[in-house]
């Protein structure tokens, strides 16, 4: 019979690169129990524990609050599969952003050293590209299969087609969208309040940039996704958990309402 590894603290510090005060303190919160503790107090790992670290490791590297990370672990509906597919996406995307980066500043440098000047467009696309890129490596499927392939080519579309006025009045709404959530829960609003409805309409403005006019239903239906999906959770929770709960109870009061 086959006999699983398992690994003292200081062996899984070395196995992975993090360090031993960290992995401590995994266990402290319940982030990262051990297989079991020995008499000695000393902690041991094994295979699934290396399993767990792995996922908090791809959650961290994008930027996944600890607490959140434990949530998404110990849900028992976590598909762990469907999580790494997930981070791949993730990071394909983010690999597509930094090189639509460089190629941009490339060209920017080239036209600065031959005096050359760039146009507007030329300026932003790297920009909207790299969105068009991450937005359909990470929520591309999804977005497809509820709302079909034309849809979904047609809103990449209207972002590449936005001016750069309109991208500025774009990011601007996505910041403010980001900020009005925050501020939200540190005031400890409620979606019903006004913040809760100022946050929902600045939202569907956002998304009218790039899937044109989007009535309630619609609205309601995309909002589901920002709990469903840990990717949409952890893209409005990167600073603070919750906005992403928020954001979706407020569109769906606020809709309600009309």
């Amino acid at each position: 019979m086959k006999t699983e590894p398992e690994y003292s603290i200081q062996q899984l510090s070395r196995l992975s690169g993090v360090s031993a005060r960290t992995l401590r303190w995994y266990h402290q919160i319940g982030l990262l129990p051990p297989g079991r503790v020995g008499e000695n107090g000393y902690r041991y790992y094994g295979p699934r524990q290396a399993d767990r670290l792995q996922d908090i490791l791809y959650y961290r590297a994008l930027g996944v609050e600890l607490s959140q990370i434990k949530a998404y672990l110990d849900d028992p509906a976590f598909d762990r599969i469907a999580a790494l597919r997930g981070h791949l996406a993730a990071l394909l995307a983010e690999q597509a952003r930094l090189e639509g980066l460089v190629a941009s500043l490339r060209k920017t440098i080239d036209a600065q050293e031959r005096s050359i000047p760039m146009k507007d467009e030329e300026k932003f696309e790297a920009f909207k590209r790299r969105i068009v890129e991450q937005n359909e490596a990470a929520y591309g499927q999804e977005v497809r299969q509820k709302y079909g392939d034309s849809q979904a080519d047609q809103a990449n579309q209207a972002v590449m087609n936005l001016t750069p006025d309109q991208y500025r009045q774009w990011t601007e709404l996505g910041r403010r969208i980001q900020q009005g959530l925050e501020q939200a829960l540190r005031e400890g609003a409620s979606p019903e309040s006004p913040q809760g409805r100022d946050v929902a309409r600045l939202h569907r403005r956002w998304l009218s940039f790039s899937g044109g006019p989007y009535d309630a239903a619609k609205h309601r239906g995309l909002a589901m996704l920002y709990t469903a999906d840990p990717r949409f959770t952890a893209y409005y929770d990167r600073e603070i958990p919750g906005c992403a709960q928020f954001l979706q109870d407020a569109i769906l009061h606020w809709t309600e309402a009309e």
